[in-house]
Parts: C-alpha cells; sequence; structure tokens
C-alpha cells in the first residue's frame, strides 16, 4: 500500500482523487488518521514549548550563577513559537488549564541538567501561564 511505503506521494494521490471528486478510491481511514495525528502534533509542539521554557525558566531562577545567553534565546525562541502557535490555532489555549504533566516534564528536565534534585523545585509550575508567555524573567535566586 502506498501510504506504508511512501506518504508524499500517498497525499499527492488522495489530494488528486479529492479534488476530481472521486471519493469511493479515497483512502479515508488513513486520512481520518492523518488528520487526527495532525492534531496530537500541533498540541505536542505547543506543549513542548511550553516545556522548553519551564524549564530554561527554573534553571535561570535556580542558577543565577549560570545564566547564559543560551538559555535566554531559547526562552524567546519558544516565546515566539507560542504566539505563532496561538495565533495559527487559538483552540490550543485550552491546553494551558491543566500544566501539572508539563511541568513535572520540565522540572524533571531541568533537575537533569542542572544536578539539582528535582525535590528543590516547586511541586508545582510557579509560573503563570502569563508569565510564561510574556517577556518575564524570574530574577530571584535561591
Amino acid at each position: 500500500m502506498l501510504y506504508e511505503t511512501d506518504i508524499i506521494k500517498w497525499v499527492e494521490q488522495q489530494i488528486s482523487l479529492i479534488k476530481e471528486q472521486r471519493y469511493t478510491e479515497v483512502d479515508w481511514d488513513n486520512i481520518v488518521e492523518e488528520i487526527e495525528d495532525l492534531g496530537k502534533r500541533e498540541r505536542d509542539r505547543f506543549l513542548s514549548s511550553i516545556r522548553l521554557i519551564i524549564q530554561h525558566l527554573l534553571k535561570w531562577e535556580y542558577q543565577p550563577e549560570k545564566r547564559s545567553n543560551s538559555w535566554q534565546i531559547t526562552i524567546k525562541r519558544e516565546r515566539n513559537h507560542l504566539k505563532r502557535y496561538l495565533r495559527d490555532t487559538p483552540s490550543l489555549k485550552r491546553y494551558w488549564q491543566d500544566l501539572s504533566k508539563v511541568y513535572e516534564d520540565s522540572r524533571a528536565d531541568a533537575a537533569n541538567e542542572t544536578g539539582i534534585s528535582d525535590w528543590n523545585f516547586p511541586d508545582h509550575c510557579p509560573y503563570s501561564s502569563e508569565q510564561i508567555q510574556s517577556d518575564w524573567f524570574p530574577e530571584e535566586s535561591y
């Protein structure tokens, strides 16, 4: 099956079939699966940016002596990604409701990178969605 051997050619074929209104020949099962996966990929890209921002904000806050331009660049880049994702796909806003899983992963990543025990980081995300998205940086050090 073309879907399993050359996805790009399969996509082009499916587009042609739909444009030509040859609906009985369309591979609907795989089209539905691809559309579902597209939504998941968009959500995952959005959450990945949040995760990176939180991770780097934690490092920024808890290792002020190691602050680097690289951390700041990563935070700013991912904030720009968030703005674009939300502009292009406003329904992604609903994923701000529960940051607990994203925060757990961010905290673990920050702990792995800094050598600081994850017990030293707060149990719950200390940053609001506004802080995560804005130009804000923590200035407190612990």
